[in-house]
């Protein structure tokens, strides 16, 4: 046999043996990881299942804190009972049910330092030792603090809020929220009992506008359920900036309700506020109550310059005030409402103006859109009084026809013309019949000349009869627009 066959022989055997191996193991049923607190308590489960004909003989729990270092904490014989070898787990550790089937163990007053591995190995026959590991992590709920500290006014780079997660397992992770302009960085110490205490600090530069300012501190660790959040508020001391306020320009000499009232701005809260004059002593006709300079009679000895000055443990601060008396009062200012109503009333004016003109575009808009325009045909004439065609306009028993006159000259545009009530003449007609209006010359014929006086004739003239009104429709019909209205010369 070749060297190559006998170790291919010997791989395929050791995979045979881990395999089964791994078969066998997995017959030790624990629990891959368990998680616990200190000062509580926990079970680790362990069971044989599938023994079939496998003996089993004896039953050892080992601690691991360290891989490599193991010690016997728990030992179950079915003859010899439990056993409990280690010092450290004396009193701690007991079996929960006592058998080689279920050899389950439950450890009371855990510490930190309990964390690590723990094997459950059973001795069998035939098949040999055979175990399960369960890891337990301890876990512990870190003591979170944070507090603002309280800094001075300045130029420089200080603390100004800290946070703490201390004594926490796993490591605690601690972020900050802020609209103030600055930064922080995070040390981490790891404690003897395995826990690590984590701090945090928040730095800028402290001015006054920051005082009062909100920040917050969040701490996220594995065995909270959420970041605890810890809002806190800037502490920045500075000395008194002082305003007085209440002069109006109008001390006018009699007036009695003058006050002005000396405000500061201060971290501590202001401790003295002092008015004086500037010209030593203060008039007779002030008082002084608290921060408030009550002038009782405004007269010739309050035309001098106020001085208020505020201290606190930081320092102090003053303001001047010069007040001027005059003899009248100052006219009281105008109201501005009325103009600004009027201006509000205007403009509503103007908008609703401007809706209204959109709103008749728009609509002429869409009747022109829809076929609704101005009509396309030419009314009647208007007729005048006593006439001659108001004097033929009689009514009479005939319908209402309407007629196409022909196109006007270069235009394209037909318009319609009504001639149901109104009879025809030879205003509108230039037949050369018989007249309709009872001995008026007729038109024109365009013959080149015109009847003159001395036309005379002694023809009889046939009775009147009314035209057919077909042939007066066709012959209006062809009669220019010029023509329609120019009679021949009449002889009086």
């Amino acid at each position: 046999m070749s060297d190559f066959t006998m170790i291919n022989c010997c791989l395929i055997f050791s995979a045979c043996l881990l395999s089964s191996q791994a078969v066998w193991s997995q017959r030790v049923r624990v629990e891959p990881e368990v998680t616990a607190y200190p000062n509580g308590s926990v079970n680790l489960r362990c069971e044989f299942t599938n023994s079939g004909s496998t003996k089993l003989t004896q039953v050892s729990w080992m601690f691991e804190r360290v891989e490599g270092d193991r010690h016997n904490i728990a030992v179950f014989h079915p003859l010899y009972g439990a056993s409990f070898p280690n010092k450290d787990f004396e009193g701690r550790v007991s079996f929960t049910q006592g058998s080689l089937e279920n050899p389950s163990i439950r450890i009371d007053k855990l510490r930190m330092a309990d964390a690590g591995r723990y094997i459950c190995e059973y001795a069998t026959y035939p098949s040999g030792n055979e175990q399960g590991t369960t890891t337990l992590i301890m876990l512990a709920k870190p003591r979170n603090s944070a507090t603002a500290i309280p800094v001075q006014a300045g130029s420089s780079e200080v603390v100004v809020a800290r946070c703490e997660a201390a004594q926490g397992k796993p490591e605690a992770t601690i972020s900050w929220i802020t609209t103030v302009a600055g930064r922080y960085n995070h040390t981490s110490v790891p404690e003897t009992d395995g826990t690590v205490t984590v701090k945090s600090e928040y730095r800028m530069i402290p001015t006054p506008a920051e005082n009062g300012k909100e920040i917050t501190c969040l701490v996220n660790q594995r065995t909270q359920i959420e970041p605890r959040a810890f809002p806190l508020k800037l502490v920045v001391e500075y000395p008194p900036t002082v305003t007085i306020e209440g002069y109006d320009n109008n001390w006018f000499m009699g007036r009695t309700d003058a006050v002005l009232t000396c405000q500061a701005d201060a971290n501590p809260a202001p401790t003295d506020v002092t008015w004086t004059a500037a010209s030593g002593q203060l008039p007779p006709s002030v008082r002084v109550d608290q921060n408030r300079l009550l002038v009782m009679k405004v007269d010739e000895a309050v035309n001098t310059t106020f001085v208020c000055e505020v201290k606190n443990s930081l320092g102090s601060g003053k303001k001047e005030l010069a007040a001027t008396v005059i003899d009248q009062p100052l006219p009281a200012p105008t109201s501005s409402a009325g103009p600004v109503i009027g201006g509000i009333i205007a403009a509503i004016i103007i908008l609703c103006l401007i809706g209204a003109g959109v709103a008749m575009y728009h609509k002429r808009r869409q009747s022109m859109a829809n076929g609704e325009g101005p009509p396309k045909h030419k009314p009647p004439p208007p007729m005048t009084s006593g006439s001659s065609t108001e004097m033929l306009n009689k009514p009479q028993d005939k319908t209402t026809t309407i007629t196409e006159t022909q196109l006007l000259g270069n235009y394209e545009t037909s318009y319609y013309e009504t001639n149901s009530a109104e009879p025809v003449t030879d205003l509108d007609d230039d037949n050369t019949g018989p007249p309709a209006n009872g001995g008026t010359p007729t038109v024109w014929d365009g013959s080149g000349h015109p009847p003159g006086k001395g036309d005379t004739s002694d023809e009889t003239l046939p009775p009147y009869e009314p035209a057919d009104q077909n042939d007066v429709e066709a012959n209006y019909s062809n009669v220019a627009r010029e023509e329609s209205f120019v009679s021949k010369a009449m002889l009086v």
